[in-house]
């Protein structure tokens, strides 16, 4: 296996954004099951978050890549209220791992963006679910809102809605497909046509995750999931 870095630096920073992560994790972890398997697991952050919240957990696989993001996943969990010891971490990609191994779901947070053959990547992750199980994808949202930022850290798109839908492979059956963060949508914009920075700034992310996220979260539904910076997916396999 070819060891490939991450180009981009900015997993630390959106350590801070507890808020979001607590908002989107909510409608996530009723689908994980037991059994997980995480591609893109970047510093641990995402297993952290997701593991703490879960009451049964029989095996969390961790699948990073990046040799030097992927030494720090293990230590990230020395804080984790439960489950820490249920997490392997493996250096590879999806197509390197265990054809033979089978999940209760595979999850893509902030990753599907930086994989260029998206579609041939779902359809193999599918192969990986048991019957029933689930796929969850979270990417950002609107690529009229491509900006430096994204190119900067690697993003080959970013998705709406039916580009979403258009990758999912024949044999999954769509349990959820929304926008989410409304109004963080409109900070998106704003970064867009008059910041133009290439990194937020931690002061920024803090202000987005304290005041925006708390206001999405109450406006979301009220607008039926149909605005947002990013969309959340959740397929079954049939």
């Amino acid at each position: 296996m070819k060891n490939t870095q991450y180009i981009g630096n900015e997993l630390g920073l959106f350590a801070l954004a507890d808020n979001w992560k607590d908002y989107w994790a909510s409608q996530v972890v009723p689908y994980l099951g037991s059994k997980v398997l995480e591609v893109g697991a970047g510093l641990g952050g995402t297993t952290h978050l997701l593991i703490s919240k879960m009451d049964k957990l029989d095996q969390w696989i961790c699948l990073e890549p990046d040799e030097r993001l992927a030494s720090q996943i293990k230590p990230s969990l020395a804080s984790a209220t439960r489950n820490a010891d249920k997490v392997i971490v493996e250096t590879r990609y999806l197509a390197e791992y265990d054809p033979q191994a089978r999940f209760d779901s595979l999850i893509y947070i902030d990753v599907i963006e930086h994989i260029e053959d998206d579609r041939k990547e779902l359809e193999l992750a599918m192969k990986y679910l048991k019957p029933g199980g689930h796929l969850v994808v979270l990417v950002p949202a609107h690529n009229f809102l491509m900006s430096p930022f994204d190119k900067a850290i690697g993003h080959y798109r970013r998705y709406n809605k039916k580009m979403l839908l258009d990758i999912v492979p024949e044999n999954a059956k769509i349990v959820m497909h929304k926008y989410l963060d409304s109004f963080g949508l409109s900070l998106s914009l704003a970064n867009k046509l008059f910041l133009k920075q290439t990194y937020p700034t931690e002061k920024q992310i803090l202000f987005w995750n304290n005041f925006i996220v708390p206001v999405s979260k109450k406006l979301d539904p009220l607008l039926y999931y149909n605005l947002g910076k990013s969309v959340l997916l959740i397929c079954e396999r049939k």
